[in-house]
C-alpha cells in the first residue's frame, strides 16, 4: 500500500471532506443526551449521514482542482 503523491492536499478532496462531515455528524449523535435524541428519528441521523457520504462518493469520482488552480488527483 502507497500513499497518493499529493496526500498533503487530501483535506481538499470533496470526499476527504464528506467523510469527516460525516464522522463528526455520528460523533455529534452519540454525545446528545437521550431527551434531545428522542425528538429526532435515529432513521433522521443515518439517512443523512449516507446522503454526505454519497456526495462524497460523487465527488470522487469527479477531478478537482486546488486552490492554486493545479488538478488534485
Amino acid at each position: 500500500m502507497k500513499l497518493i503523491d499529493n496526500w498533503r492536499q487530501a483535506w481538499r478532496f470533496v470526499s476527504v471532506q464528506a467523510m469527516t462531515c460525516a464522522i463528526a455528524l455520528q460523533g455529534v449523535w452519540l454525545n446528545l443526551p437521550e431527551d434531545l435524541r428522542t425528538h429526532v428519528p435515529d432513521r433522521i441521523a443515518a439517512t443523512v449521514t449516507a446522503g454526505i457520504l454519497l456526495l462524497g462518493l460523487i465527488g470522487r469520482l469527479f477531478q478537482q482542482r486546488g486552490a492554486d488552480g493545479t488538478t488534485l488527483r
